[in-house]
């Protein structure tokens, strides 16, 4: 069987993108490949490391990537999460289906040390909502 390939693009590759990384994988199980990357990569934020284990997802390992990385790769689906991303997204080979997302920046938050974190929850809590419609989708498609 091969394994759908999706590739989750944001600006930094640090909050966004890292957490739809770590989502897409838990809920897509065996069958799908899943990579992130950015626009313009940084690193990734700590906050989305501790809210993603908070649901026992760790991403801790992951590393902020270029979108150069994955250049000219088939992707099946090719997932922006930040406006940014959709409109500086390179072409990748036909037959990736692009789909876009708009989430809040969670480290664009101001504030304490909780009041960001909560920043950091409530955008995980949006993107999990849409992975698992997208798999919900997915296994309608397929009956």
């Amino acid at each position: 069987m091969t394994k759908q390939k999706i590739l989750v693009l944001c600006t930094g590759n640090s909050a966004r993108s890292q957490m739809g990384e770590g989502l897409f994988r838990a809920e897509g199980g065996r069958g799908f490949e899943v990579f992130s990357a950015g626009t313009k990569p940084s690193s990734v934020r700590p906050e989305a490391i501790a809210v993603m284990k908070e649901i026992g997802i760790d991403i801790s390992g992951h590393r902020s990537k270029s979108v150069d990385e994955f250049s000219g790769q088939p992707m099946d689906y090719v997932v922006t999460v930040c406006d940014d991303a959709r409109d500086n997204c390179p072409v990748f080979p036909a037959g990736s289906a692009r789909i876009h997302w708009s989430f809040e920046d969670p480290a664009a938050v101001q504030g304490s040390e909780q009041e960001r974190e909560a920043a950091f929850r409530r955008i995980r809590d949006q993107i999990h909502e849409r992975v698992k419609a997208f798999f919900r989708d997915q296994a309608s498609a397929a009956r």
